[in-house]
């Protein structure tokens, strides 16, 4: 029974997300569209973010939405899985960090209703986010050609967290 609740979750989820909000965010926002191909990200060197970004996809057999590479690379750069658990902690880091938006707040209400077994994770996604950089001005298209782990260390001093993903 436990499988089957989270089974729906899962799928209610990707629902409210992929085939509600990005749609209708796509219309509000006009979002710019990502510069780059498969073919180019695969062509970058190893441990640069756009590297990471085409293999953060094959590994998931997802595609590159150009609309939506900006939130796909967030998971990269902040560690968390492309799991309900890591999308919900995904958002939560984005609420700390000062982003607030219809998305960030209805995931994290969808996780904190569904997901209690995650509280701990999504409380500490928040703290990360208030402790790390403000990434909202982060110019995302070209720090795709940056390592990632350079990213990263920029987005997170070392010795300022103690709150562990």
């Amino acid at each position: 029974m436990y499988k089957l609740i989270i089974g729906i979750r899962s799928k209610l989820l990707v629902l409210l997300t992929h085939h509600l909000a990005l749609p209708v965010l796509k219309l509000i926002r006009k979002p710019l569209v990502f510069p780059y191909k498969c073919t180019q990200l695969q062509s970058f060197p190893e441990g640069t973010l756009g590297k990471d970004l085409i293999q953060l996809l094959n590994e998931n057999k997802f595609e590159l939405l150009t609309h939506y590479a900006k939130h796909d690379m967030k998971h990269i750069l902040l560690d968390y899985p492309t799991t309900d658990k890591g999308e919900v902690s995904l958002q939560a880091f984005m609420l700390g960090n000062g982003h607030i938006s219809f998305p960030v707040i209805s995931t994290i209400l969808f996780g904190i209703v569904t997901m209690p077994e995650h509280w701990p994770a999504f409380k500490n996604a928040y703290r990360r986010g208030k402790q790390a950089i403000p990434i909202s001005n982060l110019d995302w298209f070209s720090i795709v050609t940056l390592p990632t782990e350079l990213i990263k260390s920029t987005i997170f001093p070392p010795g300022k967290f103690d709150y562990t993903i």
